[in-house]
């Protein structure tokens, strides 16, 4: 899964590298976490980083306070599942980040103990999740809710040592746009593993536990 990422790069790195402009300022983010506005291209408006709420609140959502909010979406069964299949031919988007966080079982410190790890791209550049999108009214105020979900698949070599999924990070501006891309027949073949070669790791401090820690000190190394 993926419940939690990174978001520090500088603005006009990200507007030169996704070519959109962001619709409101945004500040560094060193632990995203559910329920925060965050930075995200959709399918129908590519050009512009709008900021959504983490957590999928559907069109079709009758009580606000039951329904689940998914952070995440498996790949594998998007096409079968009727919250998400409407959503993969019609609300695609891309979730902007720079690294992500997992939390590996730690046999050797007792048991439920967990150590967190930083995953991040070999060049440390930023890059796009893939990701599902969708937007909620309130039909008694007008209030509009526009929210997202991160969508997983089957990890790679690195991050099996730590999780059994992983989000699906697109590889680059061709697959970026082909996923926004309304045109393109293959969405579903977009949602694979990241190349292992191409991906780093270290463990971290506990800080990044409590999304309240948000500064450079949760990217330290573990001691």
């Amino acid at each position: 899964m993926c419940g939690r990422y990174t978001f520090i790069s500088p603005v006009p790195v990200i507007e030169e590298r996704f070519d959109a402009t962001f619709t409101e300022p945004i500040p560094a983010n060193y632990n995203a976490a559910p329920s925060q506005r965050l930075p995200i291209i959709t399918n129908t408006e590519p050009g512009r980083i709008q900021l959504l709420q983490w957590g999928l609140l559907p069109a079709w959502v009758k009580d606000v306070k039951a329904a689940p909010k998914p952070i995440n979406a498996r790949a594998e069964t998007l096409p079968e599942k009727p919250s998400f299949r409407q959503l993969l031919q019609r609300r695609r988007c891309l979730v902007l980040a720079d690294s992500f966080y997992e939390w590996q079982q730690t046999a050797a410190k007792g048991k439920g103990s967990k150590t967190p790890h930083r995953i991040l791209l070999r060049d440390e550049q930023p890059f796009a999740f893939a990701g599902l999108w969708d937007e909620w009214a309130d039909r008694s105020t007008g209030e509009v809710i526009p929210t997202f979900t991160i969508i997983t698949t089957e990890p790679n070599d690195l991050m099996a040592k730590l999780h059994n999924r992983m989000p699906v990070i697109l590889p680059g501006r061709e697959a970026e746009l082909a996923w926004l891309d309304d045109r393109a027949a293959a969405h579903q073949e977009l949602l694979v593993p990241y190349a292992t070669e191409a991906m780093k790791e270290y463990a971290i401090t506990p800080l990044v536990n409590s999304p309240a820690n948000n500064s450079a000190a949760v990217l330290e190394p573990a001691a």
